[in-house]
């Protein structure tokens, strides 16, 4: 082994903070992630809204980014993006797709799958007019996945964006929101000897949620 290699393979750590137990969580993983998200926020992590998204193209290829989740109740998880980006194509040839939150000093991790759906014009207007105005303008300004010229390149179609547009730019038809509809949320707790508790949520045909416990 490289020397390199071998201190990947030493790095490891044990997990004792908390326990999840099938028998205390709630029967609806909405309000169970509720109740851990704030958790989260209390206990003031970095981004603690921040979530991998992971796509899959028509040929089966994966990919995987971070994006900020925005809102979230029973009808689902919501993000915005660029409809034109990589992820807007591989959503519109394959509407499923996953989520994962990895709060690391809390040792947890939620993994959320399900079917996209893009949220409503007016639901897009309005988280819109709700971000900076620069933001908004690098909506305008940014064609999403596509190769450009250079970083000079970016920041003059933003100028000529906010000359065409100045401080209340509309939302660009080419961007907006999608939500994840779940099918699927698991919940880990990391814990000693790597025997973590994983506990999954499944929808039923029934639309009720079925709870079990996993092996780690």
């Amino acid at each position: 082994m490289s020397q390199s290699t071998t201190d990947l393979a030493d790095l490891r750590r044990e997990y004792a903070r908390e326990v999840l137990d099938e028998q205390q969580v709630n029967a609806d993983p909405i309000e169970q992630f509720r109740f851990w998200f704030a958790q989260a926020r209390m206990a003031d992590l970095l981004d603690a809204n921040a979530m991998t998204l992971a796509t899959c193209d028509n040929t089966g290829q994966p990919a995987a980014r971070t994006v900020l989740l925005k809102d979230f109740d029973s009808a689902g998880f919501v993000f915005f993006t660029n409809y034109n980006s990589r992820k807007g194509g591989e959503l519109a040839q394959n509407e499923r797709a996953a989520l994962l939150f990895y709060w690391a000093p809390l040792e947890r991790q939620v993994r959320i799958e399900g079917n996209v759906e893009k949220v409503s014009g007016v639901e897009s207007d309005d988280y819109y007019q709700q971000r900076p105005l620069g933001a908004r303008l690098g909506a305008w300004a940014s064609p999403q996945s596509q190769v450009i010229a250079s970083r000079a390149d970016l920041e003059a179609r933003l100028h000529t964006m906010q000359a065409l547009h100045g401080d209340d730019p509309p939302r660009p038809p080419h961007w907006g929101g999608y939500r994840l509809k779940p099918q699927s949320l698991e919940f880990w707790q990391g814990r000693p000897d790597r025997l973590h508790d994983r506990v999954r949520y499944s929808m039923r045909n029934d639309m009720r949620w079925r709870l079990e416990r996993l092996a780690p």
